[in-house]
C-alpha cells in the first residue's frame, strides 16, 4: 500500500504546498535570464514537468513526528537505462537498484539525536516489459498501423522510479540537518533538487556528489 494512502495530509503538503518553493526558485531564474524571449518562456512551461537527466527530484514533508520523503529519479540516473531491462545483466541491475532503494538507510543519514525510526518504505518503477509484440506477430497486416502507433508511444515513454519513506522521530526538534548517499550509489546522477517543509519553514536546495547535506 503506497504511503500517500495513509498520510494523505502529509501527502499533499509534499505535493501541493512545496510549490510555493519551487516557484520561488523558478522565479529567480527568470529573473537572471529575463532577456529571453516569450518563445523561449512558452517552451520551458510547456517542459516545467518532464524529467531531466542528471537530475532527481525529492521533497520531505515533516508534520509533527513524522517525516515523508518522496523521490522522482529518471531511470537513465538508478539504473543507466530507460526500458525494461534487456538482458540478465540489466535484470540483475534493476534488481539491485530497487534493493537499495527499498532500504532508505542507504540513502540518506539522519541526525542520530532526533532518534527517527524507518517506518515504510514504497518503490515503483515503469522498466516493465510488455510481452505483447510478439503475440500480434501475426496480425502484422491487419493491426500494422495501430500497432506501429502503440509501439512509438510506448518507446517515447519516460522511464521512471518513484520511492516514498516514512520516519517516526521522537526528537524531530534535533532535525537540524539531513545527508544523502544518493551519488555513492546512483553515479549517474549530477545534481538532487531538495523542497522541504516543516516546523523549520520551508525550504530549496541542490544538493550534489560534492555536497551531499541539507541543513534544516
Amino acid at each position: 500500500m503506497s504511503i500517500c494512502n495513509k498520510k494523505t495530509l502529509l501527502c499533499l503538503a509534499v505535493s501541493g504546498s512545496l510549490f510555493s518553493v519551487s516557484y520561488a526558485a523558478n522565479a529567480n531564474d527568470h529573473h537572471d535570464h529575463n532577456h529571453h524571449d516569450g518563445e523561449h518562456h512558452e517552451s520551458e512551461h510547456r517542459h516545467h514537468d518532464a524529467h531531466v537527466h542528471g537530475v532527481v527530484e525529492t521533497n520531505i514533508a515533516q508534520d509533527g513526528d513524522h517525516l515523508l520523503f518522496e523521490i522522482t529519479a529518471p531511470g537513465a540516473d538508478v539504473v543507466g537505462f530507460e526500458h525494461a531491462p534487456k538482458d540478465d545483466a540489466q535484470k540483475q541491475v534493476l534488481a539491485n537498484a530497487v534493493k537499495t532503494l527499498n532500504n532508505p538507510n542507504l540513502i540518506f543519514t539522519l541526525p542520530e539525536n532526533a532518534k527517527c525510526t524507518f517506518e515504510e518504505a514504497h518503490v515503483s518503477h515503469n522498466l516493465v516489459n510488455h510481452n505483447d509484440h510478439d503475440d500480434h506477430e501475426h496480425d502484422h497486416d491487419h493491426d500494422h498501423d495501430q500497432h506501429d502507433g502503440e509501439h512509438h508511444k510506448e518507446h517515447g515513454k519516460h522511464g521512471e522510479f518513484s520511492a516514498q519513506y516514512e520516519y517516526h522521530c521522537e526528537a524531530i526538534s534535533n532535525l537540524d540537518q539531513i545527508e544523502t548517499q544518493w551519488f555513492t550509489h546512483f553515479p549517474h546522477t549530477h545534481k538532487m533538487t531538495i523542497q522541504y517543509l516543516g516546523d523549520a519553514g520551508q525550504k530549496a536546495a541542490s544538493l550534489t556528489p560534492k555536497s551531499s547535506v541539507i541543513t534544516l
